[in-house]
């Protein structure tokens, strides 16, 4: 079955690069941007890497890391910008979750 946790999508600070998980391609092409402006605009405001994947039970998750010398990493704003993320982008969040658990997880 699967692993654990899925990433859908991810953007680095450090690297300046911008992932996305080709098992989700299917997504429509303006879910795409929408996620990939999120993830870079969060990385380039509060450092660090931030990576969207979803939990065992189709929940997406916000999880960001830093390096442990990184200076400019901004810990409490992290926590700020990703509430105020959920609230205002919850619709897609929601549909990004009932995506997966009907397609990756078999639910109806």
């Amino acid at each position: 079955m699967y692993q654990e946790t899925i990433v859908l999508c991810g953007a680095s600070a450090y690297e300046q690069k911008y992932y996305f998980n080709q098992d989700f391609d299917t997504l429509p092409e303006a879910v795409k941007q929408e996620l990939q402006a999120m993830c870079v605009l969060f990385t380039e405001e509060i450092g660090g890497v931030l990576i969207l994947e979803y939990d065992e039970e189709g929940t997406l998750q916000f999880r960001t890391e830093a390096m442990e010398a990184d200076g400019w990493y901004d810990d409490i704003g992290s926590v700020l910008r990703i509430k105020q993320l959920r609230n205002e982008k919850r619709e897609l969040l929601e549909s990004l979750e009932t995506y997966y658990k009907v397609f990756f997880l078999g639910e109806e």
